[in-house]
């Protein structure tokens, strides 16, 4: 299961894996706490490689989020062992473990899905008609039907074949749902990556060395391109305020030289308890014209949960010395007379957040983060990957960029263009087709899914007790 995730990416593993798993489930028969050790099991197999990334905010964390997440998937199998349709309610019950997982504690952390799995195989189309959850439900469903083919009996052809039928309907219908239009405009962006080292903590680091990376990268950047609009990456600005800082002044003089407006990630104090940290439109005349706050924080990274009680047991709290405000604004910005959706670095892995910059009319969406407080490749990887299914999910080209990787563009079909590399300073200059439309998870969300699977489950479970009475 791990393997499948990125930076492995080997996205058939996750299909077999579901199907030894569901097999063994079988195996062990309706002996509920076996079930609940095996789920449990299985999970951690899962999340331990693929979350690893956490260890860097929190090794504690890591360890504990895991076990909870984990927990999740063995009471999901523990209720999978009392039904006698465990191969109709198995996926159903475990695609509900991760709606869960996506959504609590702490706001949820969904990644290592194993819709990021497959956002490089032929089935990531699924996205558009019921977004993470309903590719997440394909995986588990045709992993479950895989392990029916141990089953002895001619009735287990039958059975994978009609299953095998309704995963081709789906592929086939998600192929050609609407994915909005192209309004034969473009607009050229220039995404500046800085460069630079991995592995470094924000209270560690000289803000003013970063700012001065993603500004000689943009000097290099000629008048004669003529760009729209030139996108820095999430908090490479680190000041106190910066409408009088000497970083906007040379945002500005940039901005002149290209004629073309700026949208920068800033830092900035609200007190002695609380920072902000945004994307703001810098205008060739140095104005700032738009802001947009994130709303959705990292735990343990932006903001420290249970604080004062962290600090008592003795937790190293003070890497996190202040809390991020949460922004209560839409996650949109206005550039040149254009909406562009923008989700602010961790904010990408939650639906509901790009989803809201499309209501709003967002043409495009930007996804400007910072992932260099990371070592290795396990988070940016999976950013990539998310990042192209919310691509898929709301039919927009979507930009990423970062200060020391990966930055890319991305197109409504989730292809993947102009790649950085780690650490490496580069501009990728693009000239994005804006779009506008809507597909059918854009417009629904998850709501709709959620609430179809948990009757599901409740019919499948009445059923399955009637039919044991029996």
């Amino acid at each position: 299961m791990a393997f499948s995730l990125p930076p492995w990416g080997w996205w058939p593993c996750a299909f077999l894996g579901v199907a030894l798993f569901a097999s063994l489930g079988r195996n062990i028969g309706h002996r509920p706490l076996a079930n609940f050790v095996l789920g449990a099991v299985f999970a951690i197999g899962w999340f331990a490689p693929g979350m690893a990334w956490m260890w860097f905010l929190t090794i504690p964390g890591y360890v504990g989020a895991v076990l909870v997440y984990a927990t999740f998937h063995g009471l999901a199998a523990l209720t999978v062992s009392l039904s006698s349709r465990r191969m109709l309610i198995g996926p159903l019950l475990h695609t509900l473990a991760e709606a869960l997982r996506f959504s609590f504690p702490l706001g949820g952390v969904p990644l290592a899905s194993l819709a990021i799995g497959q956002a490089d195989s032929p089935f990531a189309t699924l996205v558009r008609i019921g977004g993470a959850l309903l590719l997440t439900w394909f995986v588990l469903h045709v992993g479950f039907q895989l392990s029916r083919m141990s089953i002895h009996g001619d009735h287990r052809f039958r059975r994978v074949i009609g299953a095998s039928l309704l995963a081709i309907c789906l592929i086939v219908v998600s192929s050609a749902t609407s994915n909005g239009k192209d309004r034969g405009v473009s607009m050229k962006v220039a995404a500046v990556q800085g460069g630079g080292p991995q592995g470094t903590l924000g209270v560690e680091t000289n803000f003013r060395v970063v700012f001065e990376r993603h500004l000689s990268a943009t000097q290099t950047i000629p008048p004669s391109d003529n760009v729209d609009v030139v996108v820095w990456p999430e908090n490479v600005i680190d000041v106190g305020q910066f409408s009088a800082s000497r970083e906007r002044d040379e945002i500005a003089v940039e901005a002149k030289r290209l004629e073309a407006p700026f949208v920068v990630g800033i830092t900035e104090d609200v007190d002695a308890n609380y920072f902000a940290n945004a994307q703001v439109v810098v205008q060739p005349d140095g104005s700032i014209t738009d802001r947009y706050d994130k709303v959705h924080r990292v735990p343990f990274g932006e903001y420290m949960p249970m604080r004062s009680l962290l600090k008592k047991l003795g937790a190293p709290v003070d890497l996190v010395p202040r809390d991020a405000r949460a922004g209560t604004g839409v996650a949109v910005l206005d550039i040149g007379g254009t909406p562009v959706g923008v989700v602010i670095s961790w904010e990408v892995f939650f639906a509901g957040r790009v989803r809201e910059g499309i209501h709003h009319g967002g043409q495009l969406i930007i996804n400007p983060t910072n992932g260099a407080s990371f070592t290795g490749t396990i988070l940016q990887s999976q950013q990539i990957a998310v990042s192209r299914l919310r691509a898929l999910e709301n039919g927009r080209w979507l930009v990423q960029v970062s200060p020391t990787g990966f930055s890319g563009v991305i197109n409504p079909d989730g292809e993947l263009f102009e790649r950085t590399k780690v650490s490496e300073q580069r501009v990728i200059f693009y000239d994005v087709p804006l779009r506008t439309g809507s597909t059918p998870y854009s417009k629904l969300g998850d709501r709709p899914l959620i609430l179809v699977m948990l009757i599901l489950t409740a019919v499948l479970i009445m059923f399955g007790r009637r039919r044991n009475k029996a």
